[in-house]
């Protein structure tokens, strides 16, 4: 299994797909975490006309297929589309507004749905302390900070995961766009399964790692905390 692994590391072209895979899941989950959280939170604290209509269209939006999201940032970046000036079509950058706009009402919904339980008990606490405006919110999201990390991890792995959008966005260029969900793709339909089934494997230990370590930070600064 070792050698196995090794032979599908060694290929320049794997390599390059898990760099691209990376700095666009990172990107992209960066981006959407900090709008996500924020509209949560802001659809949650206000009430305003039509607010049950954007909820449920948020929440349609969470279950939305990935290529058609795909479809449409394709038909604004396309040479001739609205953002063909930009030339983002076959970039990574294209491939992260893609990704931005599928994960962003993923969470931007599980925010809003614990800020629901949550949120009103903390500011009512913060208010009886004395707390500002700016106070108050820091605290929610202090409070919150579990959830909004599970919601992060949970952006980051449909990240990763993703084939359609990226496919579609991308182009699957060998060496600039090409992830590590296309290759395994791509090899499946020349009928290499071995070296798809390896990528798959290194693809999984990868996020584990990433989820190990995002893990162990989150119990120091607990301990640091009870100290």
């Amino acid at each position: 299994m070792i050698e196995w692994l090794k032979s599908v590391i060694s290929d320049p072209g794997i390599l390059s797909a898990i760099e691209v895979t990376f700095t666009m899941a990172v990107c992209s989950t960066a981006i959407s975490s900090v709008l996500g959280i924020m509209l949560g939170l802001l659809l949650e604290k206000f009430q305003f006309p039509g607010k049950r209509i954007i909820v449920r269209m948020n929440r349609t939006l969470m279950g939305v297929p990935p290529v058609v999201v795909g479809l449409v940032v394709y038909l604004l970046i396309m040479r001739r589309g609205p953002l063909g000036p930009l030339s983002l079509l076959f970039t990574i950058k294209g491939m992260v507004i893609a990704q931005t706009l599928i994960i962003t009402p993923i969470i931007c919904g599980m925010i809003y749905s614990y800020a629901r339980k949550a949120a009103p008990g903390i500011r009512v606490f913060a208010v009886t302390m004395g707390a500002s405006r700016a106070q108050s919110v820091l605290l929610t999201i202090r409070e919150m900070r579990r959830e909004i990390y599970f919601c992060m991890v949970t952006g980051f792995g449909r990240s990763i995961s993703e084939v359609g959008a990226v496919m579609l966005v991308g182009g699957n260029i060998k060496g600039r766009t090409r992830t590590m969900t296309t290759t395994i793709s791509l090899l499946k339909s020349q009928g290499i399964f071995t070296e798809g089934v390896a990528l798959g494997i290194l693809l999984l230990v990868m996020a584990f790692i990433l989820q190990w370590v995002c893990d162990m930070l989150q119990k120091e600064e607990e301990q640091d905390e009870n100290y």
